[in-house]
């Protein structure tokens, strides 16, 4: 399983999972050992396959940071907390977790998007 350290100490993941909210992103940012990348990635497709096929999963994308240290960012799209929260807590996603190497760190946090006039839409 791979060590949490949330983004915001102040209200971690399991906090923000009680917060009803529609339409929400979960960006989790992932840093380990380069010698565990395919080990890695290998544990983050089993895991993306589980979550493609729950209800309420819109779509999800992984990112590789540039350079020599293998930072990824994992960009999901949920149609609400709930539904976020009803796969975080599927038994097979977690047993699935034992799979990520042991220097894997992950920091997922919960976002919503926020219209800005004239840039974006909420």
């Amino acid at each position: 399983m791979p060590h949490m350290r949330p983004l915001d100490p102040a209200f971690p993941i399991d906090r923000q999972l009680a917060v009803e909210a529609t339409n929400v992103v979960l960006v989790n940012l992932f840093t380990l050992d380069a010698a565990d990348e395919d080990t890695f990635l290998r544990a983050w497709q089993d895991d993306a396959a589980i979550m493609k096929r729950q209800p309420g999963f819109i779509s999800t994308q992984l990112h590789l940071a540039l350079g020599d240290s293998p930072a990824y960012l994992n960009y999901a799209v949920w149609e609400s907390t709930a539904a976020f929260r009803a796969a975080f807590i599927n038994p097979e996603f977690r047993a699935k977790l034992s799979a990520y190497p042991a220097s894997a760190v992950a920091s997922p946090h919960l976002f919503r998007k926020v219209a800005v006039a004239d840039i974006c839409v909420a």
